[in-house]
């Protein structure tokens, strides 16, 4: 990639996040999202330990937006 990846966003099944996970930490990503009905224990403890911050079964979207109208 020819920037830093801060945040790595997965929109994919919960048994496929520790791979995304290991790929993750690997390119020194800052943070991981697990979007809307994903939870995966073992992956976001696996994000933690390497010093990833980690949020789970929220939709960044949303969150987002919340933020906005929050400023307003």
């Amino acid at each position: 990639m020819p920037a830093p990846i801060e945040i790595v966003d997965i929109f994919r099944k919960p048994s496929a996040a520790p791979g995304i996970v290991e790929e993750a930490v690997q390119c020194g990503a800052k943070v991981i999202w697990m979007q809307l009905g994903i939870v995966n224990n073992e992956a976001a403890r696996r994000a933690r330990e390497a010093g990833l911050k980690v949020v789970m079964g929220q939709c960044i979207m949303a969150e987002h937006k919340k933020m906005v109208e929050n400023r307003s």
